[in-house]
């Protein structure tokens, strides 16, 4: 089936089956960005399922995933790719090789990799916020006609053009430019339906009820005001603890509070509130 005759209802299929519970909006998203062939920004809190949806997207299409994790500092020898200098040095001591600007010394980075996929890939660019405005102008040129220029060698363009995601936690603003070639969606917290969903997907063993009072206690931390807030992985988490030898009890949550709460400050807070998440009040 072309991409551009799948629905909505499609993509939720083909994501569940790659393990990503979608709601119908997040999955239309989806479908517009590898049918238009335009980048998806998708921003939220850390820890909403962001990162392992361009994952559940690539699984579900049969693709390599190619993923660029940015950070402050990141340039074009990183991000796009870069030369094997000391094979460049030892081939011309050795008088090897005459020209050493060639694709044996390219080294690809993920960029260049993506553009080079023989049968497209996915692309993801994780929190494309923690790099700087500078790169954000290096990836635009980029993703405006999926090609990179090397000077020394010669035009990369796409064979086939790779799906794009772009994820960011919204540290810092990001250029209008940017969001205008993108298309759009924030990831927010999963509701508790959707939550014990992908609780039941992933650890299909454990019982109704264990869910729904894992899933019940992760949403009322998430409403204390914490430093860092659990995520769908520390759901998850907890959960598989909760199968390896779970009790709901006050003491179980004592021994086990650090499968969902990682920093010191936090889990100070949160003791001496666990009978309410006992009560689920």
């Amino acid at each position: 089936m072309s991409p551009k005759d799948r629905s909505p209802g499609d993509w939720m299929r083909m994501l569940e089956q790659a393990g990503y519970v979608a709601d119908e909006s997040l999955a239309g998203m989806v479908r517009l960005a590898v049918a238009l062939e335009r980048p998806l920004l998708l921003e939220g809190p850390a820890g909403s399922g962001k990162t392992s949806l361009a994952d559940a997207v690539a699984r579900a299409l049969q693709k390599p995933l190619v993923r660029l994790q940015c950070f402050e500092g990141l340039d074009a020898s990183q991000a796009l790719y870069d030369w094997n200098y000391h094979k460049q040095m030892v081939d011309l001591a050795r008088g090897d090789a005459q020209n050493v600007f060639t694709e044996a010394y390219l080294l690809e980075r993920p960029l260049m990799r993506a553009l080079r996929s023989s049968g497209g890939c996915v692309l993801l660019i994780d929190e494309v916020d923690r790099a700087d405005e500078g790169f954000e102008a290096l990836l635009l040129e980029v993703l405006a006609d999926y090609r990179i220029t090397v000077p020394e060698w010669g035009t990369v363009t796409a064979r086939e053009p790779p799906v794009v995601f772009l994820t960011s936690n919204r540290t810092r603003p990001l250029s209008d430019a940017l969001r205008r070639r993108s298309l759009y969606t924030y990831v927010d917290w999963p509701d508790p339906e959707r939550e014990c969903a992908i609780v039941r997907k992933q650890i299909p063993g454990l019982e109704d009820e264990a869910v729904r009072r894992i899933v019940r206690a992760v949403q009322m931390l998430r409403g204390w005001d914490l430093l860092k807030p659990p995520g769908v992985a520390e759901t998850l988490d907890w959960a598989r603890a909760f199968e390896l030898d779970g009790r709901w009890s006050e003491a179980w949550i004592h021994r086990t509070i650090g499968c969902v709460i990682k920093e010191f400050l936090d889990i100070q807070a949160v003791t001496s509130r666990i009978p309410e998440l006992l009560d689920g009040t």
